[in-house]
């Protein structure tokens, strides 16, 4: 699938589905989502890609190997739950800050933390699945 049609819609497309899986993460607290559902869009974006552009060219725009931004997202989730234990509360106990910058209060939370952790970890392991089962050869590896 390698089409002039396709190869010029999918950086569209990628783009949508990348913001849309932030978007269904970041809501997943309070409303359908969270990171588990928002890391395998972001994925099937990282898979759109690669049929259209190639493994090589996405390797390049990710930067970062898949795995390690797997391992980030594990260390993420583990570091959310163990700051419990600093209160002397059971293992993933929700700890929330409230911070002011001038009139708005952001509300930030160990929940939050851990559903990144989270699409960080699907993310990066879906992608890296997705680039070894589209590579061609053993150097897209």
């Amino acid at each position: 699938m390698n089409t002039l049609l396709f190869r010029t819609a999918a950086p569209l497309i990628v783009a949508t589905m990348l913001v849309f899986s932030v978007y269904i993460c970041l809501r997943g607290h309070n409303e359908p989502g969270g990171g588990f559902i928002g890391g395998l869009i972001a994925a099937s974006a990282i898979a759109v890609y690669g049929m259209a552009a190639g493994v090589p060219a996405v390797r390049r725009a990710l930067k970062l190997d898949p795995m390690a931004i797997a391992g980030a997202g594990v260390l993420l989730a583990g570091l959310s739950g163990l700051l419990s234990l600093l209160i002397e509360a059971p293992f993933l106990t929700s700890i929330w800050l409230y911070l002011d910058l001038g009139e708005t209060v952001v509300p930030l939370s160990t929940p939050l933390f851990f559903d990144i952790g989270v699409y960080l970890t699907v993310f990066g392991t879906l992608s890296a699945v997705a680039l070894a089962l589209e590579s061609d050869s053993e150097e897209d590896l």
